[in-house]
């Protein structure tokens, strides 16, 4: 196996441990925080949604920072300070006994989540452009694996071995998965990459996101996807809970999560393979149409069936936009600046992550679960309108360019 091909593997492990570690505490995390004491159930609904949101939060402040050092130093030493930290902090938890200590380790561990774009920023820089759809689709399925079964871990281990024990267990997993980075990738950089020419500042930096339209509206647009996947995902237990009188409405509600995660991981590397065809731009525009046109029918289901079925098309469609973005990212931007574009491009959902369950909380509160669906799909809408409106202000830029260079010419 070529050092390429063993990078992504052991990058595509690395990926689905840290994934799972970020999700696996989903199914249990109010039931942690009550260990702590006896509290009133609005204070641990309260400090759940703190302590799950604010590894986001910090990750949305961090990432860049990661990507421009990473940049600059190399990739690999980031994912080892990052892995071994995300293990560090993971291991701690379980011997955590007040949610204010629960809360800072979760801080911390958001500050310490820059493994994953810096592994795709690692594996974008050895690809060419012409596949790098393909392969960051690939990679991409490694950490969609890691979420869709890091809540099912999560839940399994605090029933078999208890709370303590599985962040334990998990701990040690990611510092195995660091252990095969240390030894295993290999990371060489060209001579774009080294050359002090191509150095940019932050400043630099941002600017050339600005001045690219599309490439700053696939930001935009990823953070408006990752509010929409969100809003409908804390209350999904209570709407099929109205869909069933069955008594395992947990594990009903996780069977309709779980959908929408295999149908994302069919579809992931296949939508990266179809944008390096014919645009990850064209590519990205069916996505977000047929996401929003999928989203609205779930308001009006009335059996569970009904909503896993569309519940796992909607995935399929969303499972483009992440390799999409990416692979975007890895054509347009300087290798340089790679690990720092990709950086903001994760910060962008991250705060969709923070922002999607709070939307879909308040919305829920005034006009009930089903009116959530109709405001998913207008944001999607909101978002392929946006990506139309950028490519034609960025064709308008380039054909404005070019008669400029022809009228200079003569």
């Amino acid at each position: 196996m070529n050092a390429e091909k063993r990078n992504l593997l052991i990058l595509w492990i690395a990926n689905f441990f840290v994934a799972s570690s970020m999700t696996m505490v989903m199914p249990f995390l109010s039931l942690y925080i009550e260990t702590f004491g006896h509290f009133s159930p609005e204070y641990v609904q309260r400090w759940s949604g703190f302590v799950f949101g604010i590894t986001f939060v910090t990750a949305f402040f961090i990432s860049p920072i990661w990507g421009r050092i990473g940049d600059q130093f190399g990739f690999k030493p980031i994912l080892l300070i990052t892995g071994t930290g995300l293990s560090v902090s993971l291991f701690f938890m379980g011997f955590m006994d007040s949610v204010i200590e629960l809360f800072f380790l979760r801080f911390f561990m958001g500050a310490v989540t820059g493994f994953i774009p810096t592994s795709i920023a690692l594996i974008s820089s050895q690809t060419s452009k012409k596949r790098a759809g393909e392969v960051l689709g690939t990679l991409q399925t490694g950490n969609v694996t890691g979420t869709l079964f890091g809540p099912l871990f999560g839940g399994m281990l605090a029933d078999s071995v208890g709370f303590k024990y599985t962040f334990v267990y998990t701990a040690f997993a990611i510092f195995a998965a660091t252990l095969f980075v240390f030894f295993g990738v290999e990371e060489k950089k060209n001579k774009e990459q080294t050359s002090k020419k191509n150095t940019m500042s932050r400043k630099d930096v941002l600017s050339f996101i600005f001045q690219h339209r599309v490439l700053f509206s696939l930001m935009i647009i990823a953070l408006l996807v990752q509010v929409a996947n969100f809003t409908i995902q804390p209350l999904l237990a209570l709407y099929v809970s109205e869909l069933t009188k069955a008594s395992a409405v947990a594990f009903l509600a996780g069977l309709a999560f779980s959908a929408t995660g295999f149908g994302n991981l069919i579809a992931t590397r296949n939508w990266g393979k179809l944008g390096d065809r014919i645009g990850h731009e064209k590519v990205m525009m069916i996505l977000l149409l047929g996401g929003a046109i999928i989203f609205i029918p779930q308001a009006f289901v009335t059996t569970l069936w009904q909503l896993i079925i569309l519940r796992f098309l909607f995935g399929i469609m969303i499972g483009g936009i992440i390799p999409c973005t990416t692979a975007y990212i890895r054509q347009v931007s300087p290798l340089s600046v790679q690990g720092e574009v990709q950086g903001y491009s994760t910060s962008f959902r991250f705060l969709g992550n923070v922002i999607g369950p709070a939307t879909g909380g308040v919305i829920s509160g005034y006009i009930g679960i089903s009116s959530v669906f109709f405001v998913t799909s207008a944001i999607l809408i909101v978002a392929f309108l946006l990506l139309i409106w950028s490519m034609r202000k960025e064709q308008e830029k380039i054909k404005k360019g070019n008669f400029e260079q022809i009228v200079n010419h003569k």
